[in-house]
């Protein structure tokens, strides 16, 4: 099996600090300041902290347990631990929901995120947690099917077209890839030939649709809830 893609920071972004990392000298300051302000100990010689970061504080959108550790440290530390399940979401004209669904799928753990279609994609909702999520492109569906067959993994669809089973009613497969289609058409023709399995979401009110982002964080919820072990949450 080939390596995961992790993707690289943008041009002229670096390791700069992203959208949710910032000090503004209005409240609190988000993350921790130098370690000697903080602990007045003598700098770790620990292998996974940040050499820079312990000189001049990490204000990154990390959980505490990961202050100043350096990226690719933060990176393998979820490498023993992600989830299950993937998730895929179709990108035939640059989506704007790819970013949230890629932070989502970050504070749920997915094995891997898979962009389907176009490469390219707005990283500007993923709040930089794309710097900790495996992601892999592939061209078409028939790829990403092809791939998951391979890996074993069920194709789940995530659509509210006639025949699918409601998420709340049903046992998500444990080893899968959740696919999300793009807002307002859905899934692709394509998707729905190749899923195993198609689910919905309940809806009560009068919209016909939920945004793709929300809903993909509704059914990367319910993979959770059946699957995961909360004890191991933050």
């Amino acid at each position: 099996m080939p390596e995961p893609h992790i993707p690289e920071p943008e041009a002229g972004g670096g390791d700069a600090a992203g959208p949710t990392e910032w000090t503004t000298g209005v409240g609190p300051a988000v993350g921790v300041g130098p370690w000697l302000d903080e602990h007045g100990t003598p700098l770790p010689d620990d292998p996974r902290y940040d050499p820079e970061l312990l000189a001049e504080g990490d204000r990154r959108n990390v959980v505490d347990a990961y202050r100043y550790w350096r990226r690719e440290a933060i990176v393998a530390d979820l490498d023993t631990r992600r989830h299950a399940f993937h998730v895929a979401i179709e990108n035939w004209a640059h989506d704007a929901n790819i970013g949230t669904v890629v932070r989502t799928a970050n504070a749920f753990l997915a094995a891997e995120v898979h962009i389907v279609g176009r490469r390219r994609w707005n990283r500007r909702g993923a709040m930089v947690t794309d710097r900790y999520q495996h992601l892999r492109h592939h061209p078409d569906v028939a790829d990403l099917t092809r791939w998951a067959r391979d890996e074993g993994l069920a194709v789940v669809a995530v659509d509210n077209t006639p025949g699918a089973v409601p998420v709340e009613r049903i046992a998500l497969p444990r080893r899968c890839v959740l696919v999300f289609g793009q807002e307002g058409p859905g899934v692709s023709a394509d998707t729905q030939t190749a899923a195993d399995l198609t689910v919905c979401i309940a809806q009560y009110g009068s919209t016909r649709s939920i945004n793709a982002g929300v809903a993909a964080g509704i059914v990367m919820h319910a993979w959770v809830a059946q699957h995961a072990d909360p004890s191991t949450a933050w």
